[in-house]
């Protein structure tokens, strides 16, 4: 049989002549959509893709486009137009009339169905814009253009991607109808037992949270003060509206017309089995106060719980410490008020309670603890002075206080230099590291942040714009941070120490706030070479 000739040999045109340095100069260029495509073309390219991302990373951007699924595309192409891997999505939207599933539903669907994702209605939004990457803090009130009111909307995403870490949705779950509380101890188990599974310890980095605003939040708090490490930073907004999604359909399926969330949490547990060679994450929180102490400390005298279709409400009579007068509530604030006859406008009024409380998870032995209580002074008659929430005991100790843009200005900047300090000591080590002074120091740097302002503050309340973004762009303004006004902040674990905290507040647990801003910072130390 006759031999066909050999064809000539063509020259290699493929990318399998392409050189390694040019094919990860490619692929860090592409959207993380085609990046993750790109992952899955071969073994090689999957190992020069994790080599792209081997360090944690934020993307943050907002839109204020007044055609809601317009802006919610810009926002994710724009989180999306890099390489990034979702390990976990925060999406927060402001304006009339929004639909919170469908806004779920697309991001599933961008980010992954495993994604754990929570969507929120909140008071306003802090960030970059989408379009034009100007900062702005934006709130939730109506805009007049041509003498007509446009109202305002829009939404602000943050997609996260922390190798070292993994990230799950754990939501607390309580009864619609009967005995309607809501069920605490199982939600501090599920964290713990999660947090246990993926790092052997029960206590996570981290937790973001986000309550419903017809839930009580403060019992949760409570525990999870009692039960986790004092090494947990837990952040979030108190009371919102809010869908989530973590790709556990045993959860889903449980909230059903029996049950709602009554809160959610994002977990952040160190991954004991993370690939070697990975770097540390912190997680590091700053609180920056807005109201002052006025007037004398009160003993509780008298106390009455009332409960109505809005909520509850507690009655009660005081005397001054010290004293043996009871005073009612008319009385009480005829006083507050003289003090402040000096404050310029009508500031917020708010009692802080100092509670001595038994903390207990399940049959545990239970343990005295003391915390700071915050609750909305509503008014007062001839009788009571009447305050929001409940709770408040006789005998427990109260102090007035009062919304005061001074002196949440004054913490704001203490927040400031206190982030501009780290931001000095990590900028040394990496000196040192790179000059080969010191072996034994790693550098150190930021990630990204997140802040949860409370809704009364803003640029009505300084008078000035951007203030409570002011640290992350006095200090980092390179770095993607994202932030929201809330109906209320919840802090926990403040590692970066704040100099304007009252005795009260350094001597007593307090993990919901009011008038507040608080901060969180996410940092990364690589690994060490040799390691």
């Amino acid at each position: 049989m006759e031999e066909k000739p050999k064809e000539p040999k063509t020259p290699m045109t493929s990318f399998a002549s392409i050189s390694e340095d040019l094919i990860l100069n490619i692929l860090k260029r592409l959207p993380a959509l085609s990046f993750a495509s790109a992952a899955c073309v071969s073994k090689s390219w999957n190992q020069i893709c994790n080599q792209i991302l081997y360090k944690p990373k934020f993307a943050s951007a907002f839109s204020l486009n007044p055609d809601q699924k317009v802006a919610l595309e810009e926002v994710v192409n724009k989180v999306l137009s890099e390489p990034i891997r979702p390990h976990f999505a925060i999406a927060n939207v402001i304006g009339s009339g929004v639909d919170l599933s469908e806004r779920l539903n697309f991001l599933a669907t961008k980010l992954g169905f495993q994604t754990p994702i929570i969507v929120s209605c909140t008071s306003g939004i802090m960030g970059r814009d989408a379009v034009t990457d100007e900062h702005r803090e934006v709130m939730l009130e109506e805009y007049w253009v041509d003498g007509e009111s446009n109202p305002c909307s829009g939404i602000i995403l943050t997609v996260g991607f922390l190798p070292g870490l993994k990230v799950d949705a754990i939501p607390l779950f309580q009864p619609r109808k009967g005995f309607r509380a809501a069920m605490v101890d199982n939600f501090v188990m599920d964290i713990k037992d999660y947090s246990t599974s993926i790092s052997g310890c029960a206590s996570p980095v981290g937790i973001i949270m986000f309550g419903d605003e017809d839930a009580d939040q403060k019992p949760v708090m409570e525990k999870l003060d009692h039960a986790m490490s004092s090494d947990t930073i837990i952040i979030g907004d108190e009371r919102a509206q809010f869908l989530y999604s973590n790709g556990v359909e045993s959860r889903n399926d449980y909230e059903s017309s029996e049950y709602f969330s009554a809160a959610v949490a994002l977990v952040f547990a160190r991954d004991r089995d993370k690939r070697c060679g990975t770097g540390e994450i912190q997680f590091h929180a700053a609180l920056s106060s807005g109201v002052s102490a006025v007037g004398p400390r009160y003993k509780a005298v008298s106390v009455k719980k009332i409960v109505s279709g809005t909520g509850h409400t507690t009655w009660l009579t005081a005397r001054r410490e010290g004293e043996q007068e009871i005073q009612n509530g008319q009385r009480i604030l005829d006083d507050i008020n003289n003090e402040l006859v000096n404050q310029v406008g009508r500031p917020d009024l708010y009692i802080g309670v100092t509670e001595q409380r038994h903390c207990f998870i399940g049959l545990e032995k239970s343990r005295v603890m003391t915390f700071l209580v915050f609750h909305g002074v509503m008014g007062g008659d001839q009788e009571y002075l009447f305050v929001d929430g409940a709770g408040i005991r006789t005998g427990d100790y109260f102090q007035f206080y009062h919304s005061d843009p001074s002196a949440a200005l004054s913490s704001c900047s203490n927040v400031s230099k206190n982030f501009r300090n780290l931001n000095l000591d990590w900028s040394s080590r990496n000196c040192l590291q790179a000059r080969g002074v010191c072996d034994n120091v790693c550098n150190k740097e930021l990630v990204g942040g997140f802040v949860f302002s409370c809704c009364g503050r803003g640029e009505s309340f300084f008078e000035r714009c951007n203030v409570d973004s002011s640290p992350f762009l006095d200090n980092f303004p390179e770095f993607p941070m994202a932030g929201i006004f809330c109906r209320g902040e919840i802090g926990r674990g403040f590692s970066v120490f704040n100099a304007d905290e009252g005795q009260e507040e350094r001597t007593s647990h307090c993990c919901l706030h009011v008038y507040s801003a608080v901060y969180l910072l996410v940092s990364y130390t690589p690994a060490h070479p040799e390691h």
